[in-house]
């Protein structure tokens, strides 16, 4: 499979479209004339890591395919376990999804990697709320994460990492208020990325569900910033999807683990195909003017 720019450079209009695949451009690429981005991130989603089907050593030959890249630091928008939400699953069974997570990261300790919690990370089979496992707060300590939500500046680009695992698929009352007063802050002539697990904005919803429930709010505070917002980042869906809406580019990538690592159904598109889109990985690069470009790669695994 070739790789595919599906996202390059698209000038900053009010618009939508999408794509399942990876061959799809939103708009006519606009060269760069061999301009270097500020940024290089690689984003990965929806790894679903476990012991069985080989897929911690499947998982480090990925790892090591985005490195070659050179890319800055990594983005990873959550699901980073298989589960950990079913009712029937085990202290035991968490902890060693846990033990392959930590073991495969080992990998990335010379780049910074930032996390947001997918709906897959948390236990809620614990005995009790008490229980130092259940729930968003231990899935945030074991993801290496500050806290379930927070920010942080590289270059002039600032970026939210949400969670929108609350009552339904949304930001809770006091994460707006936090997400309001940081983006008000961020200075003039600065660019925001967002980065959630569940797409706030995604044609894929039409076709799986999944969205933010909020998204009609956040809509209208990004367009209060419309200066400034720039990306959404998301994972969930496994599914390839971009839209673009007053400015703002919604990202929706694939995922790593595809079908789950595993080889996908009669109606997959290939092996490891969920629907239309392959297993994989995205090279986000972000630009000095706010400009970017978002590469899907398919791999092998």
């Amino acid at each position: 499979m070739k790789r595919r720019n599906f996202l390059r450079n698209i000038p900053l209009v009010a618009g939508i479209a999408a794509t399942g695949g990876v061959s799809q451009a939103l708009a006519a690429p606009v060269e760069k004339a061999g301009k270097k981005p500020a940024l290089t991130i690689g984003h990965i989603t929806d790894v679903h890591i476990r012991p069985e089907e080989n897929v911690p050593e499947r998982y480090k030959k990925c790892l090591e395919e985005v490195k070659r890249h050179k890319v800055d630091f990594f983005l990873n928008t959550g699901d980073s376990i298989h589960a950990a939400d079913y009712g029937h699953i085990t202290r035991e069974r968490v902890l060693e999804q846990w033990a392959a997570w930590d073991d495969c990261m080992k990998m990335l300790q010379s780049y910074d990697v930032y996390t947001c919690i997918g709906n897959h990370d948390p236990w809620w089979a614990a005995p009790s709320k008490e229980d130092e496992m259940y729930g968003v707060a231990y899935a945030v300590k074991r993801a290496g994460m500050p806290a379930r939500y927070y920010s942080f500046s590289k270059k002039n680009w600032h970026f939210f990492v949400l969670d929108g695992n609350n009552p339904g698929v949304s930001l809770d009352a006091p994460q707006m208020e936090w997400l309001k007063a940081g983006l008000a802050a961020v200075p003039a002539g600065h660019h925001v990325l967002l980065m959630s697990h569940y797409p706030i904005l995604t044609v894929t919803g039409a076709l799986v569900g999944g969205q933010h429930k909020d998204h009609k709010e956040l809509k209208n505070l990004f367009y209060q910033h419309k200066d400034k917002v720039r990306v959404c980042l998301s994972g969930h869906q496994h599914l390839l999807d971009n839209c673009v809406y007053n400015g703002v580019h919604y990202l929706c990538n694939g995922a790593m683990s595809g079908f789950w690592w595993e080889k996908g159904d009669e109606k997959s598109a290939g092996p490891c195909y969920v629907q239309e889109t392959p297993p994989g990985y995205a090279i986000l690069k972000l630009y000095d003017d706010g400009t970017i470009e978002n590469t899907y790669y398919p791999h092998q695994h």
